[in-house]
């Protein structure tokens, strides 16, 4: 087995040094010793460090620990999130705890029991590697979360848009856990940065889940982490995302097709605000704000054998209703506007306008995909156009000849179409007639949701 975790001992005894190295060099991927402490910013900066191991007094009859805490103060300043173990004297517990108030992890005592140092060192490097794990994790959400130009904000004026700005605006700031209702493609994802922006974590992560995607095997392992050895593949401890999002947001997408037993397990964690690892025993506290989402109609979700009356409660502390885009057609224009700024830029073209004949058949379809549809409908029109004008014609659109309402079609003639069309047609068409639930559309097609979500991505739906 591979050994991990890079220790560096700091100790006056050189004799202590090389019992120490000669110990914990054949449980650790390295290790490094220095008598002298004012090197330790020097090894810092130019070594991998997990753990340090240091001594509390390195002047010949000292026994006060006031060095120790010195050099303690000094390694934090260099890294704050260092894990220090201090070494002091039997029977210098004070000295311990004092040093643990100003930022040690854990200490020992001389003479030390091997199995004693070598456990507590173990226990570091793992919590070495945690913290090295969550901060990745959070550093990447952020990353993700500034990478995203002002599409990341909501786009419109229309009265629909405007109640839910408002609840955004009144409900966000506070720690209630929001689930947001609403159709595929009308942005639900957005409304949860927009809550996570104006909340008071805005500073943490916000850790983003789809449920969807995550196989029933792997929900625990995924949410609440796991530890080496638990099942076949977990070859070192994982931290899980509700623990990532410690201090911050977990946005939980997709949860009205969480299955019953799992809702179980879901509603335990949140009531307990605590995750036990897989293979764990010992549970672990969360501190996190919930907002969650669904395309499940709310008279769906009151059914007991669909979802959990009272794991709803606890996430619906305030709902938010998300309006399809043909209930705002007002934000047609702006949003299309800002989908041929973004898309014209993207693909370097010069095209800034649309004809009125294109507003207009834009305006009057019924968009069952939502902003989603609109979105991959003005980018293919960007992608094909002609001119530096969009016409109606640049997009699939034909309006129906009974009720006049407008719909897409197929960009070839009816004798021509693809087997790659009729797909698409055939989830389009099963996606429509269960509102978007996944489950139910995939059973419909006779595949499974991973089928239908490959598919889906595939076609870009």
């Amino acid at each position: 087995m591979a050994k991990t975790g890079n220790i560096l001992i700091v100790d006056d005894d050189q004799d202590i040094l090389i019992a120490a190295r000669l110990l914990l060099k054949r449980h650790f991927a390295s290790v490094s010793t220095t008598n002298r402490p004012d090197q330790i910013r020097k090894i810092l900066r130019n070594q991998e460090v997990d753990a340090v191991l240091l001594d509390m007094n390195f002047t010949l009859g000292a026994d006060s620990g006031t060095e120790g805490l010195h050099w303690l103060g000094d390694i934090l300043a260099v890294k704050p999130d260092m894990i220090v173990i201090v070494i002091t004297a039997h029977g210098g517990v004070e000295l311990a705890v004092e040093a643990m108030k100003k930022g040690a992890t854990d200490f020992i005592t001389k003479p030390w029991e091997n199995a004693k140092l070598v456990s507590t060192l173990r226990t570091a490097v793992r919590l070495a590697h945690y913290d090295e794990e969550s901060k990745k994790l959070k550093s990447r959400n952020r990353e993700m979360q500034h990478s995203l130009d002002s599409a990341d904000r909501m786009i419109g004026d229309s009265q629909a848009i405007a109640q839910v700005m408002e609840i955004i605006g009144q409900a966000a700031p506070t720690e209630a856990n929001i689930m947001i209702l609403g159709e595929n493609g009308t942005g639900k994802e957005l409304i949860a940065r927009e809550i996570h922006r104006q909340s008071l974590r805005r500073d943490a992560a916000l850790i983003t889940v789809d449920l969807g995607s995550i196989s029933e095997n792997l929900f625990e392992s995924e949410l609440f982490g796991h530890k080496k050895g638990a099942f076949t593949d977990a070859r070192e401890d994982r931290i899980g995302l509700m623990q990532a999002a410690e201090g911050g947001t977990l946005f939980l997408d997709e949860i009205g097709n969480l299955p019953l037993a799992l809702q179980t397990k879901l509603l335990t964690a949140l009531e307990r605000r605590q995750v036990t690892p897989v293979g764990s025993n010992k549970p672990v506290a969360i501190n996190i704000r919930l907002i969650s989402a669904t395309n499940v109609s709310p008279e769906e979700l009151s059914k007991d054998n669909i979802f959990r009356q009272d794991l709803r409660y606890r996430l619906n502390t305030v709902e938010i209703q998300v309006p399809p885009l043909r209930d705002r057609r007002s934000d047609i224009p702006q949003l299309v506007d800002y989908f041929v700024r973004h898309y014209a830029r993207k693909y370097n073209q010069s095209i800034r306008l649309l004809s009125q004949e294109a507003h207009k058949i834009l305006r009057d379809y019924h968009w069952p995909g939502n902003i989603r549809e609109l979105r991959h409908g003005v980018e293919r029109a960007i992608i094909l156009a002609q001119g530096e004008q969009l016409e109606a014609t640049d997009f699939p659109i034909r309006m129906e000849q009974d009720g006049g309402e407008a719909s897409f079609t197929s960009p070839v003639g009816k004798d021509q179409i693809t087997l790659e069309e009729l797909e698409k047609i055939a989830l389009e068409t099963a996606l429509k007639r269960h509102r978007g639930n996944i489950s139910r559309a995939a059973k419909d097609l006779g595949i499974t949701r991973a089928s239908l979500y490959r598919r889906m991505e595939k076609h870009e739906l």
